[in-house]
C-alpha cells in the first residue's frame, strides 16, 4: 500500500510522516522545495498548482490524505486558492490517476463559515470533496497542537510570560497531532462506516476546555500560573490590529481569527465523533501539553 500526502512538510504532515513511518507504510509525499531524506517517503517536487507533480504523486496510490491548507493569511483571496482552488486540483489529479479514496483534512471552522474567510474556505473545499464522486471522509480537527507548531506556541510564550490573553467566553476542544495523524491513517482503508462522514475527533475530554482551563494548564506545562486575561471581541480586535501593525504579515493574531475565535462554542459534536472501535485518542493533553513545552525548550524556542 502507498498513501499519497499533501502538506506533508507542515505541522500535521510531519506527524503524519511519523505515524506512517512507524506503521511501515510507504508514502509519496508532495514538496515545494528539496527535502531531506525519510526512509518509507519519495518526495514529490510540487505543489497544489502543478498539474504534472500531482499527477505523479497519485498515481498508484491507494489514497490520497490531503493535509494541505493555508490557515493564516492578510488577504482573504489567499485562503480560496490555497484551500478552494488546491483541493479542486487535488481532486482532479485522484479522479484522473484512478485513486478511489480521499481524506480531507478540513477544520472545526468550517461549522461556521459565516464567522470567517478561513471556516468559509473550508467549508467550500468540503462541498468540492463531497461532490467528488470519490470515496471521501472528511475530518475536522479542533485545535492541534504538539512538537513543530508554531500556532498554538504562541499561548505557550505568553504562558511563560505570565499573562495569557483569552477570549472572555466560550469553550473549545483541542487535539494533538499524534492522535490527529493516527486517526487519518486509520481512515484510509475505508468502509462503509467512515465513507461519506464528517468526523470531528478530540482529545476526549467531555465538554471540552474552556479558555481559562486551558490557558492554566499550559501555564502548568512551562511551570507558570499565569494570569489569564479574558478579553471581549472589541479588545480582541484591537489586540489584532496592533499585532498586525508590530508583526506586519507575520502577526499570527488576524481580524479574520478574531472571527472565529470569538464565537462561543468550538467543541465537538456528539454526533461527528469517530467510532470507537476504529480509533481512540492515546494522548493525555495535560502531558501532550508538558511534552510539547519540553520540545519547545529543546529547540529553543521557550
Amino acid at each position: 500500500m502507498v498513501i499519497a500526502v499533501t502538506g506533508a512538510t507542515g505541522f500535521l504532515g510531519q506527524a503524519l510522516l511519523d505515524a506512517a513511518q512507524g506503521e511501515g507504510v510507504p508514502v509519496r509525499a508532495l514538496a515545494r522545495k528539496p527535502q531531506p531524506a525519510r526512509p518509507g517517503v519519495t518526495w514529490i517536487a510540487g505543489d497544489l498548482g502543478n498539474h504534472q507533480a500531482l499527477t505523479e504523486l497519485c498515481t498508484g496510490a491507494e489514497a490520497v490524505i490531503h493535509v494541505a491548507g493555508l490557515v493564516n493569511t492578510h488577504d482573504p483571496a489567499d485562503f480560496v486558492e490555497a484551500n478552494v482552488t488546491g483541493t479542486a486540483h487535488i481532486i482532479e489529479a485522484a479522479r484522473a490517476a484512478g485513486v478511489a479514496r480521499l481524506i480531507f483534512v478540513s477544520s472545526l471552522s468550517a461549522r461556521e463559515p459565516q464567522l470567517s474567510a478561513y471556516g468559509a474556505s473550508k467549508a467550500r473545499a468540503e462541498r468540492l470533496v463531497m461532490a467528488s464522486g470519490l470515496d471521501w471522509t472528511i475530518v475536522r480537527p479542533p485545535t492541534i497542537y504538539g512538537p513543530r507548531d508554531t500556532e498554538m506556541f504562541e499561548l505557550f510564550r505568553a504562558a511563560k510570560w505570565g499573562v495569557v490573553p483569552v477570549p472572555r467566553h466560550g469553550r473549545s476542544s483541542i487535539i494533538h497531532a499524534d492522535d490527529l495523524a493516527a486517526l487519518l491513517l486509520a481512515l484510509v482503508p475505508g468502509g462503509e462506516t467512515v465513507t461519506r462522514r464528517n468526523f470531528e475527533p478530540d482529545d476526549g475530554r467531555p465538554g471540552g476546555w474552556s479558555h481559562g482551563e486551558l490557558a492554566r494548564t499550559i501555564g502548568s506545562a512551562v511551570g507558570r500560573r499565569p494570569f489569564v486575561l479574558r478579553l471581549p471581541p472589541r479588545l480582541m480586535r484591537w489586540a489584532a490590529g496592533a499585532d498586525m501593525r508590530l508583526r506586519g504579515p507575520k502577526a499570527k493574531l488576524t481580524l479574520d481569527r478574531v472571527g472565529y475565535m470569538t464565537h462561543p462554542d468550538w467543541v465537538i459534536s456528539d454526533d461527528a465523533r469517530v467510532p470507537p472501535e476504529l480509533w481512540r485518542s492515546q494522548i493525555a493533553t495535560n502531558e501532550g501539553l508538558k511534552a510539547t513545552a519540553q520540545w519547545y525548550r529543546e529547540q529553543g524556542w521557550l
